[in-house]
């Protein structure tokens, strides 16, 4: 998973390739529980890059893109958001998983 680094970055993923951001922070407790698993996703589902972005770096994206509660992501093919799993609650594997599967109906 890479890490975004600046808004420049971010608005090249989003108009070149199908990403997946993961909104997230080091001091988030339910964001730590999903780690673990998160490097099986992005084995299993290739077609998709995955971007760490980091809520507390990058709060302007994320009041942007309405994202208020962490972890969250947003899905971006070809410059179009086609998916998004926003919330604060906990994330389960399954959850993540199903999230992404219907990113490719």
């Amino acid at each position: 998973m890479i890490t975004l680094e600046s808004d420049q970055q971010m608005k090249e993923l989003q108009n070149n390739e199908s990403v997946i951001f993961l909104f997230s922070a080091d001091w988030c407790p339910d964001c730590r529980v999903i780690e673990p698993f998160l490097p099986e996703l992005e084995e299993k589902y290739t077609a998709w890059e995955f971007v760490y972005v980091d809520r507390d770096q990058f709060i302007h994206i994320c009041a942007e893109n309405d994202v208020f509660g962490i972890p969250s992501f947003l899905a971006f093919k070809d410059g179009e958001e086609v998916g998004r799993f926003v919330s604060k609650d906990r994330k389960t594997k399954e959850q993540i998983e199903e999230f992404i599967i219907k990113l490719d109906q």
